[in-house]
Protein backbone atom coordinates (compact mmCIF):
# COMPACT_ATOMS: atom_id res chain seq x y z
CA UNK A 1 0.00 0.00 0.00
CA UNK A 2 1.13 3.57 -0.54
CA UNK A 3 0.13 7.07 0.53
CA UNK A 4 1.06 9.88 2.91
CA UNK A 5 1.39 8.92 6.57
CA UNK A 6 -0.41 12.08 7.75
CA UNK A 7 -3.23 14.32 6.45
CA UNK A 8 -2.06 16.77 3.77
CA UNK A 9 -2.67 20.33 4.92
CA UNK A 10 -1.50 22.42 1.95
CA UNK A 11 -0.95 22.29 -1.77
CA UNK A 12 2.80 22.22 -1.22
CA UNK A 13 2.44 19.11 0.92
CA UNK A 14 0.46 17.56 -1.94
CA UNK A 15 3.25 18.43 -4.40
CA UNK A 16 5.77 16.83 -2.05
CA UNK A 17 3.63 13.69 -1.80
CA UNK A 18 3.48 13.51 -5.61
CA UNK A 19 7.27 13.73 -5.81
CA UNK A 20 7.68 10.64 -3.63
CA UNK A 21 4.83 8.64 -5.21
CA UNK A 22 6.14 5.27 -6.49
CA UNK A 23 3.61 5.41 -9.35
CA UNK A 24 4.56 8.95 -10.46
CA UNK A 25 6.36 7.87 -13.66
CA UNK A 26 3.18 6.39 -15.14
CA UNK A 27 1.65 9.84 -15.63
CA UNK A 28 4.29 10.65 -18.25
CA UNK A 29 3.08 7.73 -20.32
CA UNK A 30 -0.39 9.21 -20.76
CA UNK A 31 -1.45 12.22 -22.81
CA UNK A 32 -2.98 14.30 -20.02
CA UNK A 33 -3.92 17.77 -21.36
CA UNK A 34 -2.13 20.65 -19.68
CA UNK A 35 -4.08 22.86 -17.27
CA UNK A 36 -6.74 20.22 -16.88
CA UNK A 37 -7.61 18.09 -13.85
CA UNK A 38 -9.25 15.03 -15.38
CA UNK A 39 -11.43 13.22 -12.86
CA UNK A 40 -13.56 11.27 -15.33
CA UNK A 41 -11.36 8.26 -15.94
CA UNK A 42 -14.16 6.14 -14.50
CA UNK A 43 -16.15 7.03 -17.65
CA UNK A 44 -13.38 7.38 -20.25
CA UNK A 45 -9.70 6.92 -19.48
CA UNK A 46 -7.10 9.18 -21.05
CA UNK A 47 -4.97 8.35 -24.07
CA UNK A 48 -1.85 6.21 -23.52
CA UNK A 49 0.98 7.78 -25.49
CA UNK A 50 1.77 4.45 -27.18
CA UNK A 51 -1.76 4.02 -28.56
CA UNK A 52 -1.53 6.39 -31.59
CA UNK A 53 1.63 4.67 -32.83
CA UNK A 54 -0.03 1.28 -32.52
CA UNK A 55 -3.08 2.57 -34.42
CA UNK A 56 -0.81 3.96 -37.13
CA UNK A 57 0.96 0.61 -37.43
CA UNK A 58 -2.31 -1.27 -37.80
CA UNK A 59 -3.79 1.20 -40.29
CA UNK A 60 -0.78 1.96 -42.45
CA UNK A 61 1.13 -1.34 -42.41
CA UNK A 62 -1.10 -4.18 -41.35
CA UNK A 63 -4.23 -2.94 -43.10
CA UNK A 64 -2.68 -0.63 -45.68
CA UNK A 65 0.05 -2.96 -46.89
CA UNK A 66 -0.58 -6.48 -45.64
CA UNK A 67 -4.35 -6.32 -46.10
CA UNK A 68 -6.17 -9.65 -45.77
CA UNK A 69 -2.96 -11.55 -44.98
CA UNK A 70 -2.86 -9.78 -41.62
CA UNK A 71 -5.41 -12.20 -40.19
CA UNK A 72 -2.57 -14.75 -40.25
CA UNK A 73 0.65 -12.77 -40.76
CA UNK A 74 -0.06 -10.24 -38.00
CA UNK A 75 -2.17 -12.67 -35.95
CA UNK A 76 -5.33 -10.60 -36.01
CA UNK A 77 -7.46 -13.73 -35.65
CA UNK A 78 -6.00 -14.63 -32.25
CA UNK A 79 -5.98 -11.06 -30.89
CA UNK A 80 -9.19 -11.40 -28.77
CA UNK A 81 -7.65 -14.44 -27.07
CA UNK A 82 -4.23 -12.87 -26.50
CA UNK A 83 -5.78 -9.80 -24.92
CA UNK A 84 -8.20 -11.97 -23.00
CA UNK A 85 -5.27 -13.75 -21.33
CA UNK A 86 -3.85 -10.40 -20.26
CA UNK A 87 -7.21 -9.37 -18.80
CA UNK A 88 -7.58 -12.71 -17.01
CA UNK A 89 -4.25 -12.07 -15.31
CA UNK A 90 -5.31 -8.56 -14.33
CA UNK A 91 -8.53 -9.76 -12.71
CA UNK A 92 -6.97 -12.76 -11.03
CA UNK A 93 -8.65 -15.32 -13.24
CA UNK A 94 -5.79 -17.19 -14.91
CA UNK A 95 -7.43 -20.56 -14.35
CA UNK A 96 -10.51 -19.52 -16.32
CA UNK A 97 -10.93 -18.34 -19.89
CA UNK A 98 -11.30 -14.76 -21.08
CA UNK A 99 -11.76 -13.00 -24.40
CA UNK A 100 -11.77 -9.32 -25.33
CA UNK A 101 -14.86 -8.85 -27.45
CA UNK A 102 -18.11 -6.99 -28.06
CA UNK A 103 -19.63 -4.64 -25.46
CA UNK A 104 -20.39 -5.08 -21.77
CA UNK A 105 -24.12 -5.25 -22.53
CA UNK A 106 -23.67 -8.00 -25.10
CA UNK A 107 -21.35 -9.94 -22.81
CA UNK A 108 -23.86 -9.70 -19.96
CA UNK A 109 -26.41 -11.24 -22.31
CA UNK A 110 -24.00 -14.06 -23.14
CA UNK A 111 -23.02 -14.72 -19.52
CA UNK A 112 -26.59 -14.58 -18.26
CA UNK A 113 -27.82 -16.85 -21.04
CA UNK A 114 -25.05 -19.37 -20.34
CA UNK A 115 -25.63 -19.31 -16.58
CA UNK A 116 -29.39 -19.77 -16.95
CA UNK A 117 -28.82 -22.67 -19.35
CA UNK A 118 -26.55 -24.39 -16.82
CA UNK A 119 -29.15 -23.95 -14.10
CA UNK A 120 -32.00 -25.08 -16.37
CA UNK A 121 -30.19 -28.39 -16.92
CA UNK A 122 -29.59 -29.08 -13.24
CA UNK A 123 -32.14 -26.98 -11.31
CA UNK A 124 -35.04 -26.17 -13.66
CA UNK A 125 -37.19 -25.02 -10.75
CA UNK A 126 -34.99 -21.97 -10.12
CA UNK A 127 -36.60 -18.88 -11.67
CA UNK A 128 -35.09 -15.85 -9.90
CA UNK A 129 -32.34 -13.58 -11.19
CA UNK A 130 -30.95 -11.47 -8.35
CA UNK A 131 -29.44 -8.04 -8.86
CA UNK A 132 -29.00 -4.68 -7.14
CA UNK A 133 -31.68 -2.00 -7.39
CA UNK A 134 -28.98 0.63 -7.98
CA UNK A 135 -27.07 -1.47 -10.50
CA UNK A 136 -25.98 0.18 -13.73
CA UNK A 137 -29.10 0.40 -15.91
CA UNK A 138 -27.80 -1.72 -18.79
CA UNK A 139 -27.35 -4.69 -16.43
CA UNK A 140 -30.99 -4.46 -15.38
CA UNK A 141 -32.21 -3.78 -18.92
CA UNK A 142 -30.43 -6.89 -20.24
CA UNK A 143 -31.97 -9.00 -17.48
CA UNK A 144 -35.43 -7.63 -18.23
CA UNK A 145 -35.00 -8.18 -21.96
CA UNK A 146 -33.83 -11.77 -21.57
CA UNK A 147 -36.68 -12.54 -19.18
CA UNK A 148 -39.18 -11.27 -21.79
CA UNK A 149 -37.45 -13.13 -24.60
CA UNK A 150 -37.27 -16.48 -22.82
CA UNK A 151 -40.84 -16.23 -21.50
CA UNK A 152 -40.25 -19.10 -19.06
CA UNK A 153 -41.42 -17.51 -15.84
CA UNK A 154 -38.13 -15.94 -14.75
CA UNK A 155 -38.35 -12.95 -12.44
CA UNK A 156 -35.97 -10.20 -11.35
CA UNK A 157 -35.38 -9.78 -7.62
CA UNK A 158 -33.63 -6.60 -6.46
CA UNK A 159 -31.67 -5.90 -3.29
CA UNK A 160 -30.67 -2.49 -1.98
CA UNK A 161 -27.20 -3.27 -0.62
CA UNK A 162 -24.89 -5.99 0.65
CA UNK A 163 -26.66 -6.07 4.02
CA UNK A 164 -29.77 -7.44 2.29
CA UNK A 165 -28.06 -10.13 0.26
CA UNK A 166 -28.36 -13.03 2.73
CA UNK A 167 -32.12 -12.60 3.11
CA UNK A 168 -32.57 -12.34 -0.67
CA UNK A 169 -30.57 -15.47 -1.50
CA UNK A 170 -32.66 -18.62 -1.38
CA UNK A 171 -33.16 -21.80 -3.37
CA UNK A 172 -35.29 -19.97 -5.95
CA UNK A 173 -32.28 -17.91 -7.13
CA UNK A 174 -30.67 -19.18 -10.31
CA UNK A 175 -28.15 -16.39 -10.96
CA UNK A 176 -26.87 -13.23 -9.29
CA UNK A 177 -25.69 -10.31 -11.42
CA UNK A 178 -23.93 -7.63 -9.39
CA UNK A 179 -21.46 -4.85 -10.16
CA UNK A 180 -18.43 -4.96 -7.89
CA UNK A 181 -18.20 -1.15 -7.61
CA UNK A 182 -21.47 0.76 -7.84
CA UNK A 183 -21.36 3.23 -10.72
CA UNK A 184 -23.10 6.01 -8.80
CA UNK A 185 -22.01 5.76 -5.16
CA UNK A 186 -18.74 3.88 -5.51
CA UNK A 187 -19.74 1.31 -2.89
CA UNK A 188 -17.77 -1.93 -3.11
CA UNK A 189 -19.18 -5.46 -2.92
CA UNK A 190 -17.14 -8.20 -1.26
CA UNK A 191 -16.82 -10.61 -4.19
CA UNK A 192 -15.48 -13.49 -2.16
CA UNK A 193 -18.16 -13.30 0.54
CA UNK A 194 -21.11 -12.78 -1.80
CA UNK A 195 -19.99 -15.53 -4.17
CA UNK A 196 -19.71 -17.91 -1.24
CA UNK A 197 -23.21 -16.99 -0.05
CA UNK A 198 -24.62 -17.50 -3.56
CA UNK A 199 -22.95 -20.88 -3.94
CA UNK A 200 -24.25 -22.00 -0.54
CA UNK A 201 -27.81 -21.79 -1.90
CA UNK A 202 -26.85 -23.19 -5.32
CA UNK A 203 -26.88 -19.92 -7.29
CA UNK A 204 -24.34 -18.94 -9.95
CA UNK A 205 -22.64 -15.53 -9.99
CA UNK A 206 -21.93 -12.99 -12.71
CA UNK A 207 -19.74 -10.06 -11.68
CA UNK A 208 -19.67 -6.78 -13.60
CA UNK A 209 -16.15 -5.36 -13.20
CA UNK A 210 -16.61 -2.17 -15.23
CA UNK A 211 -15.78 0.15 -12.32
CA UNK A 212 -13.14 -2.03 -10.69
CA UNK A 213 -10.92 -3.62 -13.36
CA UNK A 214 -7.70 -1.63 -13.39
CA UNK A 215 -8.57 0.28 -10.21
CA UNK A 216 -8.14 -2.34 -7.51
CA UNK A 217 -6.84 -5.89 -7.02
CA UNK A 218 -9.33 -8.56 -8.11
CA UNK A 219 -9.06 -12.33 -7.71
CA UNK A 220 -11.83 -14.15 -9.53
CA UNK A 221 -10.10 -17.51 -8.96
CA UNK A 222 -9.78 -16.97 -5.23
CA UNK A 223 -13.40 -15.88 -5.03
CA UNK A 224 -14.48 -19.00 -6.97
CA UNK A 225 -16.51 -16.76 -9.30
CA UNK A 226 -18.51 -18.28 -12.15
CA UNK A 227 -18.67 -15.52 -14.79
CA UNK A 228 -17.43 -11.94 -15.08
CA UNK A 229 -17.74 -9.15 -17.62
CA UNK A 230 -16.31 -5.66 -17.88
CA UNK A 231 -15.33 -2.79 -20.12
CA UNK A 232 -11.84 -1.55 -21.01
CA UNK A 233 -12.36 2.15 -21.69
CA UNK A 234 -12.48 3.31 -18.06
CA UNK A 235 -9.58 2.48 -15.72
CA UNK A 236 -7.94 0.35 -18.44
CA UNK A 237 -7.70 3.35 -20.80
CA UNK A 238 -8.60 1.34 -23.90
CA UNK A 239 -10.21 4.22 -25.81
CA UNK A 240 -13.81 5.27 -26.52
CA UNK A 241 -15.94 2.22 -27.16
CA UNK A 242 -13.01 -0.19 -26.90
CA UNK A 243 -14.09 -3.83 -26.73
CA UNK A 244 -15.26 -5.29 -23.43
CA UNK A 245 -14.40 -8.70 -22.01
CA UNK A 246 -16.06 -11.83 -20.70
CA UNK A 247 -14.50 -14.31 -18.30
CA UNK A 248 -15.72 -17.86 -17.62
CA UNK A 249 -14.57 -20.17 -14.84
CA UNK A 250 -12.60 -23.20 -15.97
CA UNK A 251 -15.30 -25.66 -14.86
CA UNK A 252 -17.75 -24.29 -17.44
CA UNK A 253 -15.46 -23.74 -20.43
CA UNK A 254 -16.07 -27.03 -22.19
CA UNK A 255 -19.85 -27.11 -21.97
CA UNK A 256 -21.26 -23.62 -21.34
CA UNK A 257 -23.62 -22.49 -24.10
CA UNK A 258 -24.01 -18.80 -24.80
CA UNK A 259 -26.98 -17.61 -26.87
CA UNK A 260 -25.12 -15.63 -29.57
CA UNK A 261 -23.69 -18.56 -31.50
CA UNK A 262 -21.82 -16.69 -34.21
CA UNK A 263 -19.22 -18.14 -36.53
CA UNK A 264 -16.20 -17.00 -34.51
CA UNK A 265 -17.42 -19.23 -31.68
CA UNK A 266 -17.44 -22.30 -33.93
CA UNK A 267 -14.91 -25.04 -33.26
CA UNK A 268 -13.53 -24.62 -36.81
CA UNK A 269 -14.91 -21.35 -38.24
CA UNK A 270 -13.33 -21.68 -41.66
CA UNK A 271 -14.76 -25.12 -42.30
CA UNK A 272 -17.94 -23.13 -43.04
CA UNK A 273 -20.14 -25.93 -41.74
CA UNK A 274 -23.90 -25.58 -42.06
CA UNK A 275 -24.50 -26.60 -38.44
CA UNK A 276 -23.09 -24.77 -35.45
CA UNK A 277 -20.52 -26.76 -33.48
CA UNK A 278 -19.16 -24.64 -30.60
CA UNK A 279 -15.54 -24.54 -29.55
CA UNK A 280 -14.98 -26.36 -26.27
CA UNK A 281 -13.15 -23.44 -24.68
CA UNK A 282 -13.48 -19.68 -24.21
CA UNK A 283 -13.61 -19.18 -28.01
CA UNK A 284 -17.25 -20.24 -27.87
CA UNK A 285 -18.01 -16.86 -26.25
CA UNK A 286 -16.95 -15.03 -29.41
CA UNK A 287 -19.63 -14.26 -31.96
CA UNK A 288 -18.62 -12.22 -35.01
CA UNK A 289 -15.65 -10.56 -36.68
CA UNK A 290 -13.63 -8.46 -34.26
CA UNK A 291 -12.71 -4.71 -34.44
CA UNK A 292 -8.95 -5.02 -34.89
CA UNK A 293 -8.03 -1.32 -34.66
CA UNK A 294 -9.90 -0.93 -31.36
CA UNK A 295 -8.41 -4.14 -29.98
CA UNK A 296 -4.93 -3.05 -31.01
CA UNK A 297 -5.07 0.34 -29.35
CA UNK A 298 -6.76 -1.18 -26.30
CA UNK A 299 -3.64 -3.19 -25.65
CA UNK A 300 -1.67 -0.01 -24.92
CA UNK A 301 -3.75 0.79 -21.84
CA UNK A 302 -3.99 -2.84 -20.80
CA UNK A 303 -0.22 -3.28 -20.82
CA UNK A 304 0.21 -0.21 -18.62
CA UNK A 305 -2.27 -1.61 -16.11
CA UNK A 306 -0.44 -4.94 -16.06
CA UNK A 307 2.88 -3.20 -15.54
CA UNK A 308 1.62 -1.35 -12.47
CA UNK A 309 1.55 -2.98 -9.04
CA UNK A 310 -2.19 -3.15 -8.39
CA UNK A 311 -1.64 -3.09 -4.62
CA UNK A 312 0.18 0.24 -5.02
CA UNK A 313 -2.63 1.47 -7.27
CA UNK A 314 -5.20 0.54 -4.65
CA UNK A 315 -3.21 2.15 -1.85
CA UNK A 316 -2.89 5.40 -3.77
CA UNK A 317 -6.56 5.28 -4.74
CA UNK A 318 -7.55 5.05 -1.08
CA UNK A 319 -5.19 7.90 -0.17
CA UNK A 320 -6.50 10.15 -2.97
CA UNK A 321 -10.19 9.46 -2.37
CA UNK A 322 -9.71 9.98 1.36
CA UNK A 323 -7.96 13.29 0.69
CA UNK A 324 -10.75 14.37 -1.65
CA UNK A 325 -13.44 13.64 0.94
CA UNK A 326 -11.50 15.35 3.75
CA UNK A 327 -10.82 18.49 1.70
CA UNK A 328 -14.42 18.86 0.55
CA UNK A 329 -15.78 18.44 4.06
CA UNK A 330 -13.26 20.75 5.74
CA UNK A 331 -12.98 23.46 3.08
CA UNK A 332 -16.59 23.61 1.86
CA UNK A 333 -18.69 23.06 5.01
CA UNK A 334 -21.14 25.86 4.19
CA UNK A 335 -22.36 24.23 0.98
CA UNK A 336 -25.07 21.54 0.68
CA UNK A 337 -22.72 18.73 -0.31
CA UNK A 338 -23.63 15.28 0.98
CA UNK A 339 -21.21 12.37 0.62
CA UNK A 340 -22.91 9.27 -0.83
CA UNK A 341 -19.71 7.24 -1.20
CA UNK A 342 -18.82 4.93 1.70
CA UNK A 343 -16.51 6.67 4.15
CA UNK A 344 -14.79 3.39 4.97
CA UNK A 345 -12.06 3.06 2.29
CA UNK A 346 -12.34 -0.73 2.31
CA UNK A 347 -15.96 -0.40 1.17
CA UNK A 348 -15.48 1.96 -1.78
CA UNK A 349 -13.94 1.81 -5.22
CA UNK A 350 -11.94 4.57 -6.89
CA UNK A 351 -14.48 7.35 -7.33
CA UNK A 352 -16.11 9.79 -4.92
CA UNK A 353 -19.67 11.08 -5.26
CA UNK A 354 -21.43 13.96 -3.56
CA UNK A 355 -25.05 14.98 -3.75
CA UNK A 356 -25.77 18.67 -4.41
CA UNK A 357 -29.19 20.12 -5.35
CA UNK A 358 -27.70 21.84 -8.40
CA UNK A 359 -25.23 19.15 -9.37
CA UNK A 360 -25.63 19.34 -13.13
CA UNK A 361 -24.94 23.07 -13.35
CA UNK A 362 -22.12 22.79 -10.80
CA UNK A 363 -20.42 20.10 -12.87
CA UNK A 364 -20.78 22.15 -16.06
CA UNK A 365 -19.14 25.08 -14.29
CA UNK A 366 -16.35 22.86 -12.99
CA UNK A 367 -15.64 21.57 -16.48
CA UNK A 368 -15.53 25.15 -17.80
CA UNK A 369 -12.97 25.92 -15.08
CA UNK A 370 -10.73 22.99 -16.05
CA UNK A 371 -11.87 20.22 -13.69
CA UNK A 372 -13.59 17.39 -15.54
CA UNK A 373 -15.82 15.06 -13.57
CA UNK A 374 -19.31 13.96 -14.50
CA UNK A 375 -22.94 14.18 -13.42
CA UNK A 376 -25.24 11.29 -12.63
CA UNK A 377 -28.92 11.31 -11.77
CA UNK A 378 -30.23 12.22 -9.33
CA UNK A 379 -28.16 15.33 -8.51
CA UNK A 380 -24.84 13.53 -8.10
CA UNK A 381 -21.37 15.00 -8.68
CA UNK A 382 -19.02 12.11 -9.50
CA UNK A 383 -15.23 12.33 -9.41
CA UNK A 384 -13.14 9.45 -10.75
CA UNK A 385 -9.67 8.93 -9.29
CA UNK A 386 -7.29 7.13 -11.65
CA UNK A 387 -4.03 6.69 -9.68
CA UNK A 388 -1.79 6.13 -12.69
CA UNK A 389 -2.20 9.72 -13.86
CA UNK A 390 -3.92 11.59 -11.00
CA UNK A 391 -1.89 13.02 -8.12
CA UNK A 392 -2.40 14.67 -4.76
CA UNK A 393 -1.97 18.19 -6.14
CA UNK A 394 -4.67 17.40 -8.73
CA UNK A 395 -7.07 16.56 -5.91
CA UNK A 396 -6.18 19.76 -4.06
CA UNK A 397 -6.71 21.85 -7.20
CA UNK A 398 -10.01 20.13 -7.98
CA UNK A 399 -11.45 20.84 -4.54
CA UNK A 400 -10.20 24.42 -4.64
CA UNK A 401 -11.93 24.90 -8.00
CA UNK A 402 -15.11 23.37 -6.61
CA UNK A 403 -14.92 25.80 -3.67
CA UNK A 404 -14.62 28.73 -6.06
CA UNK A 405 -17.47 27.51 -8.28
CA UNK A 406 -19.74 27.27 -5.24
CA UNK A 407 -18.56 30.36 -3.33
CA UNK A 408 -18.81 32.60 -6.38
CA UNK A 409 -21.91 30.80 -7.69
CA UNK A 410 -20.33 30.36 -11.12
CA UNK A 411 -22.75 27.50 -11.72
CA UNK A 412 -25.63 29.99 -12.08
CA UNK A 413 -24.40 31.16 -15.50
CA UNK A 414 -27.05 30.47 -18.20
CA UNK A 415 -24.72 28.27 -20.28
CA UNK A 416 -24.35 25.87 -17.34
CA UNK A 417 -28.11 25.23 -17.19
CA UNK A 418 -28.17 23.61 -20.64
CA UNK A 419 -28.52 19.82 -20.69
CA UNK A 420 -26.53 18.03 -23.39
CA UNK A 421 -27.23 14.56 -24.73
CA UNK A 422 -24.39 13.06 -22.66
CA UNK A 423 -24.02 14.10 -19.02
Amino acid sequence: MTGPTHPLQSRQECVTADASDPLREFRRRFSVPENLVYLDGNSLGVLPKSAPERAKEIIETEWGNDLITSWNKNEWFALPLRLGKKIATLVGGDSGGCVATDTTSINIYKALGAALQIQAEHHPERRVILSERDNFPTDLYIIEGLIRFLDRGYELRLVDDELCIEDALDEDVAVTLLTQVNYRSGSLWDIQRVTRLAHEVGALTIWDLCHSAGALPISLDKADADFAVGCTYKYLNGGPGSPAFIWVAERYLADAQQPLSGWWGHARPFDMETTYRPARDIRSFLSGTQPIISLGTMQAGLDLALEADMNLVRGKSIALTTLFIELVETRLPAHPLTLITPRDPEKRGSHVSFHHPNSHAVMQALIAEGVVGDYREPDVLRFGITPLYIGYADVWDAVETLRRVLDEELWRAPEHQVRHSVT
